[in-house]
């Protein structure tokens, strides 16, 4: 089914028009400038109202602007929880176990491990971990629970016997949410909650060997009045009596995301500015990404005055999802900002994820997706090659790459999947190639004739090129006619006259007809060339050089020759390799006068 999805516009003829009902047919706006002819959609937008409409938030001289990000918050990963619960097949306790271990190594140290009220096998789970000692001396595992007395309980009794747990306590506050869904006044829903509160601190000091702290979450804070949050926070704060050896945490949701992402940083500068006890609190926020905005709404709390963020690893979670922890912290990195995570094998932390949920990463997702170092580009090639020749040369440490806003080697990506070649690529990444598998370093002349025989052989295959059929492209294209065409060498040799010139002294088969041959030079090249000559083939070098391909005895060079061949003038490529540097160059200009014809 997903494959018939994907590709179903393959099956769309170049005719083909889409539904009228898609096309904006309404008038241009009076007020929009000449050049913007947009019109009128057909989309029933007049049905919302902007989060302006709907919150007020009594902020003036914000602050976070003007900030900057100098460390990273505490990460806590809601994967085992908030990611679980919206998987159309949850994970079972082996999958959460390994989701569990992959979260400790990674060096997470608190982490939401499950809603122990909402089904056996997360209660379950909850006691696995209880009981095995899986769990590290520096790591604290927290549990989610709605307002409810049973439910609260049942919680407790999933972390009997654990030393440290955060009880995370949530409500719904938001006014839909209270009208609908809960259908309480907002005093009364401020009752339950201290019901609740109360009842958690009970259960809490019947323990007193276990270090239990809280957790509140006013759900869709984001759509709730800033003073019935503040309101509720601070009246927690004191009912739990938080002090800064002993805080509570206040995590302020994006439930689902309803603004700008510089809308939520204003709320919670504003719960920033106004908690009680702010020594004793942790801000903490948990945005979800329905706006596609979730990483900037992070980011921008943060700057706000948020200490602590809740996300998934590759932004599992509800709808669209939670934000996404590896984009954060890889986002910090990128910022010279040490993310106290490690992302340093990206790709098995990849492949744990993938099967624990089910879901694969797409390739284009931040910093994990199989492509997101990846330049087909021309441009892009040519640009991330002369970036990595000049960071070899200058010996500086600072990364400064063009395309690259960090070092693959970080994540533990090779730089084999930089740059792939396919009909969009240029002469720089064609190149790059060659000379990072190959060790074949192409004249700048030599490269953008080799991309257009690239260009061509790619537009009539219509896939990507790689390394390996590069090499074999170039082999058929530059190396063979040296070696296997209208003109060959039986045998050669050269010395030197007594007048101390090159002389080249060869047997040559031109077409059917084969014959000996002399020719001196000032060098062997040039001997040889005059030898073509005295067999009525004119060559002129315009362009020559030749290298290493690898270091030690033995190892093969290249050469590379542009010569003007024959009367008419036409220049042609050749290219050589051998053992030898001097056959390696002869098999160079050879090649380049089969190339002509």
């Amino acid at each position: 089914m997903r494959e018939e999805s994907v590709f179903m516009s393959d099956r769309l003829s170049p005719m083909h028009s889409f539904p009228t009902i898609c096309t904006p047919r309404g008038p241009v706006p009076a007020d929009a400038p000449r050049w913007n002819p947009q019109r009128a959609s057909s989309m029933p937008s007049h049905r919302y109202r902007s989060a302006f409409d709907r919150v007020e938030i009594p902020l003036t001289g914000r602050t976070w602007p003007q900030a900057r990000i100098e460390q990273a918050p505490l990460w806590v990963p809601v994967d085992l929880r908030d990611g679980n619960q919206a998987l159309a097949e949850p994970m079972d306790t082996p999958r959460k176990r390994r989701m569990f271990d992959l979260l400790v190594a990674m060096g997470f140290k608190e982490i939401e491990v499950g809603y122990p009220s909402a089904s056996r096998t997360d209660f379950d789970f909850v006691r696995h971990l209880a009981t095995s000692g899986a769990v590290p001396d520096d790591v604290t595992v927290v549990v989610f629970t709605p307002a409810k007395q049973d439910l609260i309980e049942r919680t407790f009794e999933s972390i009997e016997g654990m030393d440290r747990a955060v009880v995370h306590l949530y409500i719904p506050t938001a006014p839909v949410w209270r009208d609908v869904v809960l259908g309480r006044s907002r005093a009364e829903v401020h009752g339950v909650v201290l019901e609740a509160a109360a009842q958690m601190e009970r259960l809490a000091r019947s323990r007193p060997g276990a270090d239990i702290r809280f957790e509140f979450s006013p759900e869709v804070f984001v759509l709730t009045e800033p003073d019935f949050v503040l309101e509720l926070c601070n009246s927690l704060t004191e009912l739990w009596d938080a002090s800064p050896d002993r805080p509570v945490i206040h995590n302020l949701p994006a439930t689902v995301e309803i603004a700008t992402p510089n809308v939520y940083a204003d709320q919670i500068e504003y719960m920033h500015r106004h908690l009680d006890r702010r020594d004793s609190v942790i801000l903490s926020v948990h945005p979800h990404n329905d706006r596609g905005t979730g990483t900037a709404c992070a980011e921008l709390a943060v700057l706000a005055g948020a200490q602590r963020v809740e996300g998934c690893l590759f932004g599992n979670g509800e709808r669209t999802g939670n934000v996404d922890l590896v984009n954060l912290a890889l986002n910090l990195h990128a910022q010279g900002v040490d993310p106290m995570i490690d992302f340093s094998d990206i790709d098995e932390i990849r492949r744990t994820v993938e099967h624990c949920n089910r879901l694969p990463v797409p390739p284009r997702h931040p910093y994990g997706g199989d492509l997101v170092h990846t330049a087909f580009s021309g441009t892009h090639q040519d640009a991330i090659s002369k970036g990595f020749a000049h960071r070899a040369s200058s010996g500086c440490d600072l990364w400064s790459v063009p395309y690259l806003p960090i070092d693959p080697a970080d994540v533990g990506r090779t730089y084999e999947a930089v740059i792939r070649v396919n009909s969009q690529s240029g002469k720089g990444g064609i190149a790059h190639l060659l000379q990072s598998n190959y060790g074949v370093d192409l004249p700048a002349g030599l490269r953008a004739d080799f991309s257009r025989t690239v260009q061509t052989a790619t537009d009539d295959s219509g896939r990507e090129a790689t390394p390996k059929d590069l090499w074999e492209l170039f082999e058929a294209t530059y190396l063979v006619p040296g070696r296997d065409g209208s003109v060959t060498l039986t045998s050669w040799s050269t010395d030197r006259n007594p007048a101390g010139e090159h002389r080249f002294i060869c047997t040559l088969r031109v077409g059917e007809r084969e014959g000996d041959y002399e020719g001196t030079g000032n060098g062997p090249v040039s001997a040889f060339t005059h030898a073509l000559a005295a067999a009525g083939i004119e060559v002129d070098i315009v362009d020559f050089s030749e290298h290493a391909t690898a270091t030690g005895q033995g190892s093969p060079a290249m050469a590379y020759a542009e010569c003007r061949v024959g009367a008419g003038g036409g220049r042609r490529w050749g290219a050589g390799q051998d053992t030898s540097v001097l056959t390696a160059s002869i098999l160079a200009v050879l090649s380049a006068v089969n190339r002509a014809g």
